[in-house]
């Protein structure tokens, strides 16, 4: 097996290319053809292998300022233009025979007598539509193709043609390569074009197959695989703290370890703290924690931590949080996939990551409208982030403030192991925060409901408020005496 030049590309064929055979790259213009083809070549000059770049499209000058757009250098792989520009100016016609049957045959010639020469291990042939072209017909097109594919037979050469599709799937030629890698791209309703990969065979070799989310970026392409799942981690049982006792209380002793909590509300409730406080937690242990945000900035993350005692943006400068800003229409399924999953990763100094935060899942969903089945991806990715032991906190915002009318936008406690509910309510003129936690798969949590707060002094969790009803109608109703609540801050106990 040899490396295709992007990493996660590999991953997707299962470690490579079968050595010394032909592949077909086909994809329309702008889908990333010569990208990879350059990649290929790179890579095999970077472990010591000769590599040759055959253009009919492009000229030296083009490929080597495409390389250049990339920050690479071309040095030691040879370019072979088929068309040198000085040659063709003030051609004569033929008058004897037929165009094709001479330029085909010497085109053909001329390749073959190139590998001759520099006995290549890889070779790029860019494009096979130029070939289609002068060949003028589907039958001696296969048979030249045939040809060159057993010419090529005991020359130890990996190569990759590429094809522009433009007379459509030639399935003719796919039959004949021993793998076909298809690069695609679609308008989607808002933000960039999507592009992605698909491999549509590979023979004697297992891969995995669908659609592979990829972008163009300076650097080269850039694969998200779909549904790779690393190995699950030798993760002892335990929870993970909140640094709240009350809260630790509500829940049964804390969070468990590769397990998913659900943090539901309306919006302002405090859902976004409360996962703020487990990730500042964590860092306190040494442990690394990692926020995803879909819609607050991380300036604004961070002034809104300050203003609740919480380090937020010291521990983010010691590396032990980190701030993932995502941007709406610009993320893929599987890029963001990606990212959880490499989160979960231990950093450069071996420090584990404990707590994932996706704040929040309206976000999530609303960055990829034109996404049906982002919520099966979503089971992988905690799947995934279970089984590498880390805490993940999702929170959604209901619509609506009060009453009957707040609106879950989509059903997701299902997938959660845990759920902390969190309501308004008015008591003496006032509007007062309560959570309570719904269900919790790993721990015997408390049935209680508490009252919540929010202050310069933290996250505040009082006693349990039983002359509290009404939370799960949709219209909490307070009917105690003002004295068991949490008292404004300008009058709490230091």
């Amino acid at each position: 097996m040899i490396s295709t030049g992007v990493e996660t590309l590999d991953q997707v064929l299962h470690g490579g290319l079968t050595a010394e055979r032909l592949y077909l790259v086909e994809g329309s213009p702008g889908t990333g053809k010569t990208t990879l083809g350059m990649q290929f070549l790179l890579a095999g000059r970077d472990v010591g292998e000769k590599g040759i770049y055959v253009t009919l499209s492009e000229s030296r000058q083009e490929l080597k300022e495409i390389a250049r757009s990339h920050g690479w250098s071309l040095e030691g792989i040879e370019i072979y233009e088929l068309m040198d520009a000085d040659e063709t100016v003030g051609r004569v016609q033929y008058t004897m025979f037929e165009p094709a049957e001479i330029e085909l045959g010497n085109t053909v010639r001329n390749v073959q007598q190139e590998i001759e020469r520099l006995k290549p291990d890889r070779i790029v042939f860019d494009s096979l539509s130029e070939m289609r072209l002068l060949s003028q017909g589907a039958l001696r097109y296969r048979r030249e193709i045939l040809a060159f594919k057993q010419f090529l037979v005991g020359r130890g050469c990996t190569t990759l043609l590429l094809d522009d599709k433009s007379d459509g799937e030639d399935q003719q030629l796919q039959s004949l390569a021993h793998g076909v890698i298809r690069l695609e791209q679609r308008l989607t309703d808002y933000g960039n074009e999507r592009r992605f990969l698909r491999v549509i065979k590979h023979r004697g070799a297992d891969f995995i197959s669908g659609a592979h989310d990829l972008r163009l970026v300076r650097g080269g392409m850039n694969v998200f695989p779909r549904g790779i799942d690393g190995e699950a981690v030798d993760a002892t049982d335990g929870f993970v703290s909140s640094g709240l006792a009350s809260m630790d209380r509500l829940l049964g002793g804390g969070v468990s370890r590769g397990s998913s909590t659900l943090l539901l509300g309306p919006a302002g409730v405090g859902k976004s703290s409360m996962g703020v406080q487990f990730a500042v937690e964590a860092a306190k242990r040494g442990q690394r924690a990692v926020l995803f945000e879909f819609e607050e900035s991380s300036q604004t993350l961070f002034v809104r931590s300050e203003g609740l005692g919480l380090p937020l943006r010291n521990y983010v400068e010691q590396g032990l949080v980190e701030v993932r800003h995502l941007q709406a229409g610009e993320i893929t399924p599987n890029e963001f996939s990606m990212l959880v999953r490499s989160a979960a990763e231990p950093d450069e100094q071996g420090r584990p990551t404990s707590v994932v935060v996706i704040d929040s899942l309206n976000g999530y969903l609303n960055s990829m409208p034109h996404e049906k089945h982002l919520m099966i991806q979503l089971n992988d990715i905690l799947t995934h982030l279970g089984k590498q032991g880390v805490a993940t906190f999702l929170v959604v915002a209901q619509h609506g403030m009060l009453g009957r009318a707040m609106v879950t936008p989509v059903d997701t406690s299902y997938l959660a192991d845990a759920v902390i509910l969190f309501r308004y309510f008015e008591a003496d003129g006032e509007i007062h925060r309560a959570i309570s936690v719904l269900k919790n798969r790993t721990a015997n949590h408390e049935r209680t409901i508490r009252e919540f707060s929010l202050s310069d002094q933290g996250l505040i969790i009082g006693p349990p408020l039983t002359k509290f009803r009404g939370i799960f109608a949709g219209i909490p109703e307070f009917i105690g005496s003002h004295d068991v609540l949490i008292p404004p801050a300008g009058k709490r106990p230091q």
